[in-house]
């Protein structure tokens, strides 16, 4: 089963969350091989983090909440609140097999929070530099309640245009960039 696991700063936690750095990863490098994409959401200048995101694959939903509320830096109270949903992998591949490479761009989160008749199910036609992309499910794994997308794009209004935005009841967009430890 795969899982988007997001977990957004708590206003103020950016020096805790620098003095939990190590413990953050030394906890995900225990869940490499479930990995699909990571990495942080970061500022409208990119200069200082906002969140944590986390698509793996996972065996169940008991296993995904041990995973988001296990983290180290939520246990330790820099995060403001977790957004925990099942995904399903529509490009079935992982952010290192994106051809577009980890470094050229700018890249973003776009979540869109739905209700009612699901769409953007399938992958979009266009130019889009798709990195991640899936809908968003409830615990049955059925009933859709939006999209996430990891994508490289040139501006936040550009990447907010891969989902069909009327359809929504809200569309955020983050900035982000592949996550782990910097080799």
């Amino acid at each position: 089963m795969e899982f988007l696991c997001y977990h957004r700063d708590r206003p103020g936690s950016l020096e805790l969350r620098g003095e939990l750095l190590e413990a953050h990863w030394s906890y995900m490098d225990g869940f490499a091989k479930e990995m699909i994409a990571r990495g942080p959401t970061l500022t409208e200048d990119r200069e200082a983090p906002t969140g944590s995101i986390h698509i793996l694959d996972l065996p169940d939903v008991a296993s995904a909440r041990a995973f988001a509320f296990d983290e180290p830096g939520y246990q330790a109270g820099v995060y403001r609140d977790v957004l925990l949903r099942r995904w399903r992998n529509v490009l079935g591949r992982t952010m290192w097999e994106f051809p577009g490479g980890d470094t050229e761009g700018d890249r973003y989160l776009v979540l869109g929070l739905g209700e009612g008749d699901a769409v953007d199910l399938d992958v979009p036609s266009g130019d889009a530099e798709l990195i991640a992309f899936g809908p968003l499910l409830a615990d049955d794994g059925v009933t859709w309640l939006g999209t996430a997308v990891l994508l490289r794009a040139p501006d936040a209004d550009t990447a907010r245009a891969v989902l069909t935005v009327d359809r929504y009841a809200s569309v955020e967009v983050h900035p982000w960039q592949f996550g782990g430890r910097s080799s």
